[in-house]
């Protein structure tokens, strides 16, 4: 099973019509969906490609060790904010903190 977000029609309706959470090195948009799908945004502010993957990739696992704990379906795309350094701790911490704000919304 694929849950990572890929069209850009999908990101493009989360953009237009999402919610935004808010917190110290991540920004949630997400909106109400049939199934449950998650995009990372990173753009070419946080540095070269080598940089915005690595940055992607802390993100996905940052998501895949919070999912069995998520059962309601929504398109969620996270975008980091600039930052000198990325840690998986303070993504997964983050991450955790906004999508429990998103299971009491």
């Amino acid at each position: 099973m694929d849950i990572r977000l890929k069209r850009t029609k999908d990101f493009d309706l989360v953009f237009r019509k999402g919610k935004k959470l808010y917190s110290n090195s991540l920004t949630l948009v997400y909106i109400k969906s049939e199934e449950l799908k998650v995009g990372f945004a990173v753009g070419k502010k946080h540095g070269k490609a080598v940089q915005r993957n690595r940055i992607k990739r802390l993100l996905r696992e940052s998501f895949r060790s919070l999912l069995p704990n998520f059962k309601q379906n929504f398109f969620f795309v996270f975008l980091p904010k600039v930052n000198k350094d990325y840690f998986l701790d303070t993504f997964k911490r983050d991450m955790e903190y906004l999508l429990k704000k998103v299971q009491n919304d």
